[in-house]
């Protein structure tokens, strides 16, 4: 064998030991080994070689991978990647933990539904009827200075006019409070009998003249209802041309700037409604509705509305029925106004006689006064020849304005107007006159402001905010 030939092979044989050796100690599975006589230029060496190039052209190899004709595939990590020939466990730095995912945001809460509106199968509003009113424990709670005979400061049993067949019922008066509220007793559905007869106003309207259904002004203004019960039999409103609580209920429903409702077509709507038959029925025995037991319903829930738990009451508590402590209970002031307010005129506390005309516990008049408001020929004469009903002074402070007219804003005004602004008139009520003659001229009290303030004083301790607030005589058809 020639000694060329013997040189190759050998040179084929060192680089296959080479290459198994390099498998066990280096990560780099190609490894070139050359002999001294291959002169691999540097740029061409094995940490260099050309590109696309197995051989370095000049006898110089590059063995293939040990153990057959396929090249290794790179190492995975942990598989001796790496320079040195170690493990390469270590060697690489750790991966970056992946970053925690961000929370989903909480889905924004549903919206409560809205509430379905309380209507009856009229369209119109449902009353809440969960709750009935106790109307015969409070009316039966009255104290014994508004019903005995003898009581001191006059008992009202004589102006009580309630019939003896329609005595106030728990189920009549709830039937009523009911009625008192509804729009549907006028023409449009807008107005109640409460729209002008307010809970809070001492029932009656804050406004001068009331709006009507079809935004028309009443021709007086709203008189309270406090005490109704003890306006004398054939005293209802201003010029009393209703003989009965029966009869005056119904006349603002058919009035046509108030209501503007026939009685006829009053009774078809109401039986449309899914909750005034069985009312009803428990009222008066049967479903039956007509206008006579819609007047009996509405009575009975205004007799109701009696007031007996102001300030001026609780002096009867402190002391007796027949000897109240009003000077335990009473302010200096007060006092001054009780004294000038009650007893005959001119009597030694110096009274005005304000209770000739408001008298007995309900502070209220048996019969229609004229109290020189106006002169001779005033436009509205009232029940004629300028007389007019005597309200209730219960919850006075509550219900300005004042008189038939409203045309006195605050109750200094009214005392104002008694003190000095009296009018000549042929009817005028002695009580006002000078000397309490019949045909003297008006008289003129000459009041100090000290004692001015103290009748203002007086009356509003006649404020029972027991009745203004009570949830029995409230609206059933608000939310």
């Amino acid at each position: 064998m020639n000694t060329p030939k013997l040189i190759a092979m050998a040179v084929v044989l060192t680089s296959v030991v080479a290459c198994d050796d390099a498998v066990e100690e280096s990560t780099n599975p190609v490894v070139s080994v050359t002999t001294e006589d291959t002169n691999v230029p540097p740029e061409q060496s094995p940490e260099n070689p050309p590109a696309g190039d197995e051989s370095d052209g000049d006898g110089g190899v590059t063995p293939p991978p040990a153990g057959g004709g396929e090249e290794p595939p790179p190492p995975t990590d942990g598989e001796g990647g790496g320079s040195g020939g170690g493990s390469g466990e270590g060697d690489d730095p750790a991966p970056e933990p992946e970053p925690e995912p961000e929370p989903e945001p909480e889905p924004e809460p549903e919206p409560e539904p809205e509430p379905e509106p309380k209507v009856d199968i009229d369209g119109l509003s449902l009353p809440d009827l969960s709750q009935s009113g106790d109307f015969e424990t409070y009316v039966d709670g009255q104290p014994q200075y508004y019903t005995r005979i003898s009581a001191s400061f006059g008992n009202v049993s004589g102006q009580d006019n309630t019939p003896f067949d329609n005595r106030i019922k728990n189920a009549g008066a709830n039937l009523g409070r009911v009625l008192f509220y509804d729009k549907r007793l006028s023409f449009n559905n807008t107005v109640a009998c409460a729209s002008c007869h307010q809970q809070e106003h001492g029932f009656s309207d804050p406004m001068v003249f009331s709006d009507g259904f079809d935004g028309g002004k009443t021709g007086r203004h709203s008189m309270s209802l406090s005490n109704a019960a003890y306006y004398s039999p054939r005293s209802f409103f201003w010029d009393e041309r209703a003989d009965t609580l029966e009869d005056q209920v119904l006349m603002p429903i058919q009035d046509g700037v108030e209501m503007g409702m026939n009685l006829l077509d009053l009774e078809v709507k109401l039986g449309l409604t899914s909750f005034y038959g069985p009312m009803f029925n428990e009222a008066f025995g049967d479903e039956a509705i007509t206008s006579h037991r819609i007047a009996k319903a509405l009575a009975q829930f205004i007799r109701a509305m009696v007031s007996y738990q102001s300030k001026y009451d609780r002096a009867f508590t402190v002391g007796t029925w027949n000897d109240p402590k009003f000077e335990e209970v009473f302010t200096e002031q007060e006092m001054l106004g009780l004294r000038l307010f009650s007893g005959v005129p001119g009597d030694r506390n110096g009274s005005l006689g304000c209770d000739t005309c408001h008298h007995t516990s309900a502070h209220t008049a048996d019969q229609a006064h004229n109290n020189g408001l106006d002169g001779n020929n005033a436009p509205d004469q009232g029940a004629g020849n300028g007389f007019f009903k005597v309200p209730s002074l219960r919850n006075i402070a509550a219900s300005p304005p004042y008189m038939h007219d409203g045309r006195l804003a605050t109750l200094m005004d009214v005392v104002e107007f008694y003190n000095s602004g009296v009018q000549a008139h042929r009817n005028l009520a002695p009580a006002l006159r000078r000397n309490g003659s019949q045909s003297g001229p008006p008289v003129r009290f000459n009041l100090s402001q000290e004692e001015k303030e103290a009748l203002v004083a007086f009356m509003e301790t006649l404020t029972d905010d027991t009745l203004l607030t009570l949830p029995i005589f409230s609206d059933p058809f608000e939310e």
